[in-house]
Formats: C-alpha cells, sequence, structure tokens
C-alpha cells in the first residue's frame, strides 16, 4: 500500500480477484460435471433377450428360455449383428440419447437376415418383423428395454456375458 493513497487502488485487489475468478470457474465446471448424469451409449455392447412383455393383456409377458439364441450387437460403426435363433441379421441401427444419458430413441434400418425353419418355439420371425417398429430404449438395473411404437410391447434384454 503506498502511505500517500489513503485508500486501496484496485490494482492492489487485481490479483486477488483474479484467484477468485479462476476459483468460481473451477467450482461451476465441477458442480455442472458432477451433477450430469452419467450417459451411456449402445456402440460396442452386446445383449442376450430374457423377456418381451406384450401391452395385450392376453398375450402377457414372454420369458425366454435360452437367452444366448438371441442376441444383438451394437457396433460402433452403426451396424447391429443378431442372432434370432437358428437365423442371423445384420443391418443398421441409430440411438440418440436424452437428457438424462439413459434413455432415448433407437431404430433400425433395414435388416437382412437368414430365413431357415428354427424348431419351435421360436421368436426369430416376430422378433425381426417387431425390430423395425422399435422407437425407444431405455437403460435400467442393468438391462436394455426397447419399446415398440404405440405402446405394443417392451423387449428387454441383459448384458452378454464376456467370453
Amino acid at each position: 500500500m503506498n502511505p500517500c493513497t489513503p485508500f486501496p487502488t484496485h490494482a492492489m485487489f487485481r490479483p486477488a480477484l483474479m484467484r477468485l475468478c479462476g476459483l468460481i470457474v473451477i467450482l461451476a465446471v465441477a458442480a455442472c460435471a458432477g451433477s450430469r448424469p452419467p450417459s451411456r451409449t449402445l456402440a460396442g455392447t452386446s445383449w442376450q433377450l430374457v423377456q418381451f412383455q406384450s401391452m395385450d393383456d392376453a398375450q402377457g409377458t414372454t420369458r425366454i428360455a435360452d437367452p444366448t439364441l438371441y442376441t444383438v450387437s451394437f457396433g460402433a460403426d452403426g451396424r447391429a449383428a443378431l442372432r434370432l435363433n437358428c437365423n442371423r441379421a445384420t443391418g443398421s441401427w441409430q440411438a440418440t440419447p436424452a437428457a438424462d444419458g439413459m434413455s432415448g430413441s433407437l431404430g433400425f434400418g433395414v435388416l437382412a437376415g437368414t430365413r431357415a425353419l428354427c424348431p419351435p418355439p421360436s421368436l426369430d420371425e416376430k422378433l425381426l418383423r417387431d425390430l423395425a417398429y422399435v422407437r425407444g430404449y431405455l437403460l435400467r438395473d442393468g438391462q436394455l428395454h426397447m419399446s415398440l411404437m404405440a405402446d405394443a410391447g417392451i423387449y428387454s434384454w441383459q448384458p452378454l456375458p464376456a467370453k
């Protein structure tokens, strides 16, 4: 402090003010990062079907006896690879996450697949047909839930075990 100046000048407070502004910016960035929900992408994940829940009470819920017969892998290149019991299919997929990071829109392009006659009971034809009507997804409790348009049903998938 200059003895000739009875009051402090702005120049004297500038270093402290700069440090305070820097601290505020750091805290604001940390607060925003901490409040954002975790986002999870479907790219690079693989799932096996565990059940189909129809919104038609007459059909109800169909549990899959052997989930390994129905799988989907979401490639980072936008391609999906599916096992549908004794058949295989491939095609494009696209997802747009919602603000919560755990849900969003999901759609499949045209899926090309084999058409072998699988032993009954088999969901291969129904699943291949229904995937064209998938409109959304939700990641909850470690499962992927794909919802069909017009509340037609929900396919629930669990992560494919690592090999």
